[in-house]
């Protein structure tokens, strides 16, 4: 009778502990009441919001007249192993600190560089595009591999190194090499950095990258930096004494591409205290206007930014004579940043620019107002010879 009435609180008790344990898990289960949302100052394509159990990563509208929104849903080794959630509600679970990654722009480097987490990167497409040395470091000792063209990601080799994630960008969502990555198990995350429509907006994606290998304090720090850095070189600008007026782009066959009033380049140009000529215009993108407007408007501009992709005076005047019947280009008042390059010609301010709007608007500042910023040196932008 004793046995019988002991074999019964046994069994008694495994049914509450069982019972416990269930509730315990139903209890954890994602995803729960929100704790935080982590502070997005500036950019509008990305939001984080941190759960007792997880992070929710929401990727907003990554492409120009995307409406499509994303969901990952990132989880730590330890929330993983006690956690319960619907895979069909997210475009990817990812566990994190990612321990390798594959990235698909080059301005996606220097956040990853700010993190410290650059020796995570295992592949790339167009490797020579890269410029930075450290990075370089890393796929000349075989640690990066070369994955090809962007647009054609050689996507064998990518499941060969089998990352945790991938990094994408698309101009309109219709990747057949990011589907194939995606069918094969492994999260695409479309980085809208580029979408952004100011400078501080792109830098804050390192808060991103903070999130997939769990830095998030680490990349508000970092950005809290470059942003200040950048506010301080805007309130010494707005001291000038002058205010030179500035040309931008050139032309491309019959037709003149220059940044519309609302673009990031023309935010930094308005926060260098530069009259930019076409700052009212409310286009969005890039301008697209013929030589006669552009020349009227600009030939007895001060200074001329950015013109296209040519590296010379020279270059400039092979390409169309009429060129040199602009004020800034008489008196060699030009620059641009196509001669600032790494070791395998990858254009450092394609790379680094994004994620260091701060260094850009020192650059406009000083060749603006040179007189504001006297011993600092050019970072990205030379005087065209």
């Amino acid at each position: 009778m004793l046995h019988k009435k002991i074999v019964f609180i046994t069994l008694l008790l495994s049914l509450f502990f069982w019972n416990c344990q269930d509730k315990t898990k139903q209890e954890i289960s994602l995803p729960k009441t929100s704790k935080s949302s982590m502070k997005i100052d500036y950019a509008a394509g990305f939001a984080i919001t941190n759960y007792e159990n997880s992070t929710l990563l929401t990727i907003n509208n990554p492409w120009p007249d995307s409406d499509k929104n994303y969901r990952y849903l990132l989880l730590t080794k330890a929330q993983a192993a006690v956690s319960t959630y619907n895979k069909s509600d997210y475009d990817g679970i990812i566990t994190i600190p990612v321990e390798n990654m594959v990235v698909t722009s080059t301005t996606h480097i220097p956040a990853l560089e700010l993190l410290e987490v650059e020796n995570t990167l295992i592949g790339f497409p167009g490797t020579d595009y890269i410029s930075s040395e450290k990075t370089r470091q890393l796929i000349e000792s075989g640690a990066i591999r070369e994955l090809g063209k962007n647009e054609g990601i050689n996507t064998e080799v990518l499941l060969e190194l089998n990352p945790n994630v991938v990094i994408g960008f698309g101009i309109d969502g219709n990747n057949k090499s990011f589907e194939t990555i995606r069918k094969s198990g492994i999260p695409v995350i479309y980085n809208g950095d580029w979408v952004e429509t100011s400078p501080l907006a792109k830098a804050e994606w390192v808060k991103f990258f903070g999130a997939l290998y769990n830095k998030s304090n680490q990349a508000e720090s970092i950005f809290k930096a470059i942003e200040t850095d950048y506010l301080e070189a805007k309130s010494l600008a707005e001291n000038a004494s002058s205010k030179p007026r500035v040309l931008s782009g050139a032309m491309h066959k019959d037709i003149w591409y220059l940044p519309s009033g609302t673009s990031p380049e023309a935010q930094l140009l308005k926060d260098a205290n530069v009259d930019y000529l076409w700052a009212n215009s409310e286009s969005k993108g890039s301008l697209a206007l013929n030589f006669e407007v552009v020349f009227n408007k600009a030939k007895d501009a001060d200074i001329w930014i950015s013109p296209s992709y040519y590296n010379s005076l020279e270059a400039l005047e092979k390409a169309n004579s009429h060129y040199t019947q602009f004020d800034a280009f008489k008196n060699k008042n030009m620059y641009s940043f196509v001669n600032t390059a790494g070791k395998t010609g990858g254009v450092t301010y394609y790379e680094i620019g994004t994620a260091r709007p701060d260094l850009v608007l020192k650059d406009l500042v000083k060749i603006a107002h040179p007189e504001i910023l006297e011993n600092y040196e050019l970072q990205f932008f030379k005087r065209l010879e």
